[in-house]
Formats: structure tokens, sequence, C-alpha cells
């Protein structure tokens, strides 16, 4: 009986701890530093398909686009910014200019290391976190997004103070981007 009733706490432990929502198919941002650092990779995706329905900004250079699509500020004393880069050119793209400048985020390769956001009324720059192995906790995209081809990703900043909701998120060349950060859960 012991036996059963610990099986069953365990079931429903796990159960309870799956987190998917319908349809939410993995690509929701990581909502802790933690849990963020442990997922680098970048998925691609179809072209229709976007983390969310809302977009706050885009940026475009050439044939590459960024949208932006939720910044969250966390509990944890971080904002989680996410969206999606589009390719509409003729050749595959890999995100090598989105690469941070510091010497300790240059082995993140392809991926948004690079990325601030800037507290333009604070006169802050806020730099892309990093796990303690020097990753940045943002995607890294594993692979290049072919032509016509959409990818999803995410990136985690320390916050502006409270009562600090507009910033402008930058990476790379792209023109930088005014969005409005929205209180997490």
């Amino acid at each position: 009986m012991t036996a059963v009733a610990i099986t069953t706490g365990l079931v429903l432990a796990v159960a309870g701890c799956g987190g998917g929502g319908e349809g939410d198919g993995g690509a929701k941002p990581k909502t802790s530093a933690t849990s963020a650092s442990a997922d680098k990779g970048g998925t691609q995706e179809s072209e229709s398909a976007t983390p969310s329905d809302k977009v706050l900004a885009e940026s475009k250079d050439g044939d590459i686009t960024v949208t932006i699509n939720s910044a969250t500020r966390d509990a944890g004393g971080y904002v989680t910014v996410s969206g999606s880069v589009r390719n509409d050119g003729g050749k595959a793209w890999l995100g090598e200019n989105w690469r941070s400048d510091e010497q300790e985020l240059r082995k993140n390769g392809g991926s948004l290391a690079g990325a601030s956001l800037v507290d333009e009324a604070g006169k802050k720059k806020y730099l892309i976190l990093r796990d303690t192995e020097g990753k940045c906790l943002c995607t890294k995209f594993n692979g290049q997004v072919q032509p016509g081809q959409s990818a999803s990703w995410y990136a985690q900043f320390p916050a502006p103070p409270e009562g600090t909701s507009k910033v402008t998120f930058q990476v790379g060349s792209m023109p930088p981007a005014p969005i409005d950060i929205t209180e997490g859960e």
C-alpha cells in the first residue's frame, strides 16, 4: 500500500511539472536564468511560425528581419526578450555579426551574445547575461537560417530599475528597436 501511494504521488508530481500547454511546442523562452543556460540551441521553424502573434518591434538590415514578440521582467531580476529572425535573402545566414566583442562571449559564435538593452532615460546599457561558463543566456544558432526561413530566439538581460519600462533592443548592425517591458507573473 505504501509503495502504491508513493508511486501515485510521484506520478502526479511529474505530471504537474510537465509545463506544456496546448500548442506551446517548446518555443517559449526559458523563464529563469538557470534553466535558460541549459538551452543554447536555436531552432529553425517554418515561415509562418512565430513565438507570438503580438509584435512589439521589428528591425530590418538588408535581407534579415528581427521581430520582437515579448519583453518580460521576471521576478529573478532579469528581462527576457524573445522573438524571431527571418532570412529573406538568397543565401543562408548564421548571425556572425551578432556576436559579442567581449572576449568571454566570443566562443558563443552565431548567437545573440552581442545584444543589449539601452535605457536612454536612465543612461544605462544592459549587456546579455551569462552563465558561470561564460555562455550567454541567449539563443545560439546551431546552424544557418536558410533563405525564406525563420528561427525563434530569446535573450536575457539584467532588469532595469522598477518603473523603467521603455528600453531599446540592439543587436549587430540592426537598427535599434524601441520596446516596452511588461511585468512577468
